[in-house]
């Protein structure tokens, strides 16, 4: 498999694990947000500031995800994957990475930097497409 695919591969995987870190911040940090968490959700809990970002960055590479995966498969079948697009795969993937950990930890300035980074990488694969 191409370094390119590993990326995606791995923004997914890192897509999947980023609930597991806020689900714990209930699990841990609210009383009776187990119960509320198997249950119909009627209640509403005040959470810690850094759980609440965790969810918006999670949201965040959810939106993000599907862009940068299409632009990967589109490069990837159509034969145009190459050295640049295998290394602006690894940013963007260390840039989300980054992003999720600025943002949960709420590092306001930074978040915009690496969201920009992860950014200029989809921009520079989409570039190797034309």
């Amino acid at each position: 498999m191409t370094t390119d695919l590993w990326m995606v591969t791995w923004c997914a995987a890192l897509t999947l694990a980023i609930p597991n870190i806020y689900i714990a911040g209930y699990a841990v940090l609210v009383p009776g947000a187990v119960r509320w968490g198997v249950g119909n959700r009627d209640e509403s809990f005040s959470m810690p500031d850094w759980v609440e970002r965790s969810k918006r960055a999670h949201a965040n590479m959810v939106e993000n995800l599907a862009p940068f995966a299409i632009l990967v498969l589109v490069a990837h079948i159509s034969g145009k994957a190459n050295e640049t697009t295998a290394f602006y795969s690894t940013v963007f993937f260390w840039s989300r990475v980054a992003h999720f950990a600025v943002y949960a930890a709420g590092i306001p300035y930074v978040r915009t930097l690496v969201f920009t980074v992860g950014l200029i990488a989809e921009l520079r694969i989409l570039r190797q497409l034309f």
